[in-house]
């Protein structure tokens, strides 16, 4: 399935398009996989990636944290596909967008993010690397992990 990308900062992401981010985020991290706070102070001022299909639903999102937000590097975060669209690999094409639109805005800086431990093996196809050992955050196994560009 082919997707439709959005790129935009907060501010300028309209009140549909933020709805639709949160409502998919909820869906996934807090129904799926339990009660944390989501939303937070972060999402101000990061880049927003959203994927939509042919009918104009949301798919696929993530988000981008500016250098100095999280890590030293550029940040990618809340990387979710859709439950009905799993395994299409719309996942892979969410991650490749993010990290090209990462070195458009940030050319040849590396891209720091915390994954879900279970998903090292995926992120690691894609060139992450990992460089922590494993922690908990929102009671989840987590591994940072670092992509530099080749």
């Amino acid at each position: 399935m082919a997707l439709h990308w959005t790129w935009a900062r907060f501010d300028d992401m309209g009140v549909h398009a933020l709805h639709d981010a949160l409502a998919l985020r909820c869906r996934v991290f807090i129904l799926e996989q339990g009660p944390y706070q989501d939303p937070d102070e972060a999402d101000k001022t990061a880049w927003h990636l959203l994927g939509r299909g042919g009918a104009g639903d949301l798919q696929a999102y993530l988000r981008l944290s500016d250098p100095g937000v999280h890590y030293v590097e550029p940040s990618i975060g809340r990387v979710v596909v859709a439950p009905e669209a799993r395994g299409t690999g719309m996942g892979w094409a969410l991650v490749r967008e993010g990290l090209a639109r990462s070195q458009a805005t940030w050319p040849d800086r590396a891209v720091r993010i915390s994954a879900q431990a279970h998903l090292q093996r995926f992120y690691g196809e894609m060139g992450f690397v990992a460089v922590s050992a494993e922690y908990l955050e929102d009671n989840i196994p987590h591994i940072e992990m670092l992509w530099s560009p080749a």
